[in-house]
């Protein structure tokens, strides 16, 4: 009875692995209360690895290798945040913004989520998630103020919190060309990069970012000494802390000049989170702590992308 039964569980697994739209070797799923971990696998050419056992993994607890009590390599579907920058340095460029975005929404599969939010005079989000293209399209921004400013900060830690407590897989695709303003009144929540990053590493929200130098229309003289020189320099990319975010929160960086595809870079990102790996191992200590992990690959060559915590359950 015992061999039948594994024999069944086993003709199982073949169907499900044959069903796949990607190679797949094994799905395994473990208890309900696993950490989950979406892992990211290129070459070193930069491209998607999609074809790795459970087997090719190691998950570390605070340096501790810890059992895989979950693999699964199938597209699974995502809840995504698109916030755009409609800042006054994005002047002239909505048409570009708006064709970008729906090149990313053109690669949503039929069991993905996506609300659409901007950020410049105000930070705005959409109320729900929707795959349907006509509700987003609505959703983009139909114009962009010359004098706005970049709330960048408040932007991603207002997006953290729309996801609310349901969400299994957040992910927030943030779009920019410039460096957080911070508040423009005494009336404007101000969040630094330090507590956005935080705010997103507890809630295991993963951020993508893309950056996108300007054209600099006004190029600025430099000011006084080393100090000056590095500030005009610098003047024209954007804020170097999207990239600190989506690496601490295990998401991808992209970084494009102005003239270059910036749909391309859209749809890349949507590609990338269809084709993650998810692992998941049972938490060693539930005692409601932070926990540093990393995640290992035995091939060489390869690179794994991963969140670099997360927040134990309390018993």
């Amino acid at each position: 009875m015992t061999r039948f039964i594994a024999c069944v569980a086993l003709v199982v697994l073949v169907g499900v692995s044959g069903g796949a739209s990607q190679p797949q070797d094994q799905v395994f799923r473990g208890t309900s209360d696993a950490v989950r971990v979406f892992v990211t696998v290129t070459d070193g050419e930069g491209r998607l690895v999609t074809t790795l056992k459970q087997s090719d993994f190691e998950i570390r607890d605070e340096g501790k290798p810890q059992p895989i009590t979950l693999f699964d390599n199938t597209p699974q579907p995502i809840k995504l945040i698109v916030m755009l920058d409609v800042s006054g340095s994005m002047f002239g460029n909505l048409q570009l913004l708006r064709a970008a975005s729906q090149q990313l929404f053109a690669r949503l599969r039929p069991d993905d989520g996506v609300r659409v939010g901007t950020f410049g005079h105000e930070v705005e989000i959409s109320e729900t998630f929707t795959r349907d293209p006509g509700e987003l399209r609505k959703a983009l921004p139909e114009a962009i103020a010359e004098d706005a400013p970049t709330p960048l900060w408040r932007a991603v830690d207002d997006a953290v919190k729309a996801f609310g407590e349901d969400a299994e897989r957040p992910v927030i695709l943030v779009f920019s060309d410039g460096k957080d303003s911070g508040p423009t009144n005494f009336r404007e929540r101000y969040v630094s990069q330090a507590e956005a990053i935080e705010h997103a590493r507890t809630e295991g929200v993963m951020v993508y970012a893309i950056g996108l130098r300007s054209r600099n229309m006004r190029p600025s003289m430099p000011g006084l000494g080393p100090a000056g020189l590095q500030a005009m320099l610098t003047a024209d990319l954007p804020d170097p802390g999207l990239a600190r975010v989506a690496e601490d929160t295990g998401g991808g960086y992209t970084e494009i000049r102005f003239g270059q595809d910036l749909g391309a870079a859209f749809a890349q990102v949507a590609d990338e989170l269809h084709a993650q790996y998810l692992l998941g191992f049972a938490p060693p200590k539930k005692d409601g702590k932070e926990h540093e992990i990393s995640v290992r690959l035995a091939q060489k060559g390869m690179k794994p992308r991963a969140r670099k915590s997360y927040i134990a359950p309390r018993s």
